[in-house]
């Protein structure tokens, strides 16, 4: 199966009103050329998995200032004043969810598990009308799964049949959320031939990988 897309085609994917998983933090290991392509359509009112909204014009950024998001599940949304303002207007509906339960529930999401009981964020806003659960005494909040219809993953090395490397802070949210998704896309700094890279290196098998995208940008890298 040839798994090349192009990049007109994989924004093509994205509809209205879909949730979207997107990998990266503070847009080092995002995919760029995706985002900043699809917040040139009309597309409208998604919901956005992610660890945080970057900054303004890149990465998940450009999504936020076009207005292209009609809710967020984020850990946090400091470095993007766009953000916060949509938030503060009533535009912008925003989950806020600590950074270590979020890549938790997107893991259940990706392993068919129930969600996840934790202790963080007991007694804050983090738990307001969320499920608890008793064991052995101790108070639990119930995190449930997260899951999406798309990933958009940011890989450093990917090779013809999708299997993806990911280099430093890039790995951070990409492998959990190729788990996740109904459909992954791949965006690659590099494509090489499938057996190339050799199979201890491999961080997502090529079995989660519906696409792959040559990206033109240093994914590991942000513009100042």
């Amino acid at each position: 199966m040839n798994k090349s897309i192009s990049l007109q085609d994989a924004v093509a994917k994205i509809k209205d009103g879909m949730t979207i998983m997107v990998g990266g933090f503070l847009a080092a290991g995002s995919p760029l050329d995706i985002l900043e392509a699809l917040s040139k359509t009309d597309v409208k009112d998604l919901t956005i998995i992610c660890n945080d909204t970057a900054y303004q014009g890149i990465g998940v950024g450009n999504l936020i200032g076009t207005h292209k998001v009609k809710k967020l599940y984020v850990s946090h949304i400091g470095t993007n004043p766009d953000t916060a303002a949509q938030m503060n207007a009533g535009e912008l509906e925003i989950e806020f969810c600590p950074q270590g339960t979020l890549a938790e529930r997107i893991r259940c999401g990706g392993s068919g598990l129930g969600g996840v009981l934790t202790t963080t964020g007991m007694g804050t806003v983090v738990a307001e009308g969320k499920p608890t659960v008793d064991v052995d005494g101790k108070t639990y909040l119930l995190e449930k799964p997260l899951r999406a219809d798309i990933a958009l993953i940011g890989a450093t090395v990917a090779d013809e049949k999708g299997n993806c490397i990911y280099e430093g802070t890039s790995q951070n949210f990409n492998p959990l959320m190729a788990t996740a998704a109904d459909v992954v896309i791949v965006e690659a700094e590099k494509i090489v031939p499938a057996g190339e890279i050799k199979p201890r290196e491999v961080i997502t098998p090529s079995l989660f990988v519906n696409y792959i995208y040559q990206s033109t940008n240093n994914l590991q890298k942000v513009r100042e």
